[in-house]
């Protein structure tokens, strides 16, 4: 009885570490993708290196500014994109759309208080600006204050109802809250305005996976993957929900697709291993996976874990106290009770 109920308590864990996973995967982490398009005004585009070349005196030199801060925006250079939006201001104080785009530079460097002062000074400037309200609920998400987000996204489609990027932002706030149906509905809206939106069907999978819908789910996943066929996260998110449905073997079919099209997911190779681990009993397979992650992310406290059950069920006591100490160090906590038990078990072999 002990025995049967350490199992369960296991298999708890597992279950908790598999949903880590998956979550840090399809979750609303910030990317380029959840911004309208940069401003870039009107004039043509540049390469940085022509923008090096000296300004003649008869250039409007606030476009040049502008168009450098945006080229260097584009290849990830926030501090120069930072540094040239600046002089553009310095030119002309009064463009909403170069503290927008600065404020954006911000946000990519987690400065998230700098972003939010440029995009509340664009909203002085021009109060129904929708793409300022997007940008700075995009910040406050990102800090965490969910409602002054929902709250910008609010103003964002009531400016702009056709505005889909900010029903995606919202719902994708509403998922953070653990509202999936408030966010499937704003994902209805995205998909409404853009039947194509393979982002909106992805974020509308997952909070069919929160939900525990698992047959809606791998419907948005498939049409995600109509659309665009070499979706990496698309692959991962169906075959975490194919793992959900117990079809271990397509659960990993989806995971190698992933893995083909984008080899360095260290998130992919530990949900792979969960499924060598949890579905299949083959555990040196699962221990593999997590070694890749674990070399590809170092610092992958979730990958540790895993890797430490995998041990457990190797009756490998030694090497599965120590990942779980690993993982704890990294900042996941472990249960106590198997801590305890692993404690027991590695001393009871000495």
């Amino acid at each position: 009885m002990v025995r049967v109920q350490f199992q369960e308590m296991l298999k708890g864990i597992l279950l908790r570490s598999v949903i880590i996973a998956c979550l840090l995967f399809t979750g609303c982490a910030t990317t380029t993708e959840d911004y309208s398009n940069r401003g870039t005004g009107d004039v043509e585009d540049r390469s940085i290196s022509d923008q090096e070349r000296p300004v003649e005196s008869d250039i409007d030199l606030t476009k040049v500014y502008f168009e450098r801060g945006n080229a260097y925006a584009d290849k990830g250079q926030y501090d120069q994109a930072i540094l040239y939006y600046g002089k553009t201001l310095e030119i002309t104080p009064r463009s909403a759309s170069t503290y927008i785009n600065r404020g954006q530079a911000y946000s990519a460097k987690g400065q998230y208080d700098r972003a939010i002062s440029d995009y509340n000074k664009a909203l002085e400037i021009n109060p129904r600006y929708a793409r300022a309200y997007n940008n700075r609920g995009i910040a406050y998400r990102a800090k965490s204050e969910y409602d002054r987000a929902i709250s910008d996204y609010n103003k964002a489609v009531e400016i702009n109802p056709r505005y889909g990027v900010a029903y995606l932002n919202r719902g994708n706030v509403y998922s953070a809250k653990g509202q999936y149906d408030q966010a499937i509905s704003d994902y209805n809206k995205v998909l409404a305005i853009n039947p194509l939106s393979g982002r909106a069907y992805k974020r509308r999978g997952a909070a069919y996976i929160a939900k525990k819908d698992y047959e809606q789910a791998l419907s948005d996943y498939n049409r995600a993957l109509e659309i665009n066929p070499r979706d990496a996260g698309a692959y991962h998110d169906r075959g975490f929900t194919y793992y959900n449905k117990r079809k271990y073997d397509r659960a990993i079919s989806d995971y190698n697709k992933a893995l083909e099209i984008k080899p360095g997911l260290a998130i992919v190779y530990v949900n792979r291993g969960i499924v060598y681990c949890d579905g299949k009993g083959e555990y040196d397979r699962a221990i593999s996976d997590f070694n890749k992650a674990i070399e590809i992310e170092p610092r992958n406290a979730t990958a540790y874990f895993n890797r430490s059950i995998a041990h457990y069920h190797k009756s490998e006591y030694d090497k599965s106290f120590e990942d779980a100490n690993k993982a704890q160090d990294l900042g996941m906590q472990v249960d106590r009770k198997f801590l305890r038990h692993l404690r027991f078990r590695t001393a009871s072999e000495r």
